[in-house]
């Protein structure tokens, strides 16, 4: 097991917090003490079996020893020996329900011998109340194999949400969320092609899929065959601005405009639109217009990283620099990796005579840039289009 190795001390502390109920009388407490004290030390040395041996001597001086019933079920676990571990683990949870740890490794053991109902139920009790990080991890990635071999997706991908927020960078658990997501789409677009494969929301699912291949006309024939269809589907005129947007077909450039506004009509708190727009007036140095179209979206959402870099980016073309600071701080903290924020940020520090924060916002530019083009590779050989295009090089030319 992949875990195994890096969670094995942690989990061996983990199972020495148990007491014993009822103390035995005296010569048969010292001699507990000792078997305790040797299977330690036998633990630390690495000889496992050995401290097995000390457990049991534990367990037939006294039988209702927790201590000892749950620090052999752990050693068990990491001998690898699950069939023998779990009766232990079981026992010492019954005694003291609330072992969340030990009920997280009794749930993996019955996974392993193949006791899944039982294994469910166990770590959808643990994983909420683990404290302890990696095992958290572990028991979460357990629990989604279960759901995933039980066709509940629905689960998994819940279990697949807590753990991309407890660990953003751990490449197994982005891996399951990508299988997962990956499967409900399918699983999703399946059952629209099967109930309704000639419908709008067909054409748009299609769309939505060649613009990802980087098939852009393609792209826009569904998303146009969709809107006639039914023009007012949610988010419809939005997508099919943007694949017009990724378009270098001078007639598709001319109806760009139009599609946002008939999105905007459609739905007037589209904050995306209005950015959109205000990013077509910053090109066209339509200044009053396009910082119109910026206030106006981060109004609609405050939280709009879009939104605070436009107004940021307009005032710094109308040099109002002190001004489009707090915007541009702001559509940093919002999103760390767009590589304009810092570039725009440095233009900012410049100008007001603070060269080393000019040079750090520009070398976190640089940075970002070089990350994205490695990133534009990587979708070039997966031959998928990137969800969104930075004009690096109109930016820097400004």
């Amino acid at each position: 097991m992949r875990y195994q190795a890096v969670l094995g001390a942690a989990l061996w502390t983990a199972a020495r917090v148990f007491s014993q109920s009822v103390s035995p009388p005296q010569p048969t407490q010292q001699q507990i003490e000792s078997h305790a004290r040797q299977a330690q030390e036998f633990l630390r040395e690495g000889r496992t079996e050995l401290a097995v041996r000390e457990y049991n001597a534990i367990l037939k001086l006294d039988p209702s020893n927790v201590d000892a019933r749950g620090n052999l079920g752990v050693t068990l676990f990491f001998q690898g020996d699950y069939t023998n571990a779990a009766p232990h683990l079981r026992a010492a949870v019954k005694q003291r329900p609330n072992l969340w740890k030990i009920e997280a490794l009794l749930g993996m053991s019955e996974r392993r011998i193949g006791q899944l109902r039982v294994a469910q139920s166990d770590l959808e009790k643990s994983f909420p109340k683990i404290e302890e990080l990696k095992l958290r991890i572990q028991a979460g990635m357990e629990l989604i194999e279960i759901y995933y071999g039980g066709g509940s997706l629905e689960k998994a991908a819940g279990v697949v949400g807590v753990l991309r927020h407890l660990a953003p960078e751990n490449t197994d658990v982005l891996y399951t969320a990508y299988r997962i997501y990956s499967d409900l789409a399918g699983e999703s677009t399946l059952s629209i092609a099967m109930v309704a494969p000639k419908s709008a929301r067909m054409h748009q699912i299609m769309g939505q899929e060649m613009s990802r291949h980087g098939d852009i006309q393609g792209a826009i024939a569904h998303y146009r065959d969709a809107v006639k269809l039914d023009s007012k589907l949610p988010g419809l005129r939005f997508e099919l601005a943007e694949a017009l947007n990724l378009s270098n077909a001078a007639a598709d450039q001319q109806e760009v405009e139009k599609e946002y506004r008939a999105a905007l009509a459609d739905n007037p708190f589209d904050e995306k639109s209005e950015c959109r727009l205000g990013e077509i007036a910053l090109r066209e140095s339509e200044l009053e217009h396009a910082l119109a179209h910026y206030k106006k979206a981060a109004e609609l959402q405050p939280n709009d990283a879009d939104a605070s870099l436009g107004i940021g980016k307009v005032l710094t073309q109308m040099h109002r620099m002190a001004e489009a600071e707090p915007y541009l701080k702001r559509a940093a903290e919002l999103e760390p990796f767009t590589a304009v924020t810092h570039y725009r940020l440095s233009l900012v520090y410049r100008a007001t005579g603070r060269t080393a924060d000019a040079q750090r916002e520009l070398a976190e530019f640089q940075r970002l840039k070089d990350m994205k083009e490695r990133l534009k590779q990587v979708y070039e050989e997966m031959r998928l289009q990137p969800v969104k295009q930075e004009r690096l090089d109109t930016e820097v030319a400004k």
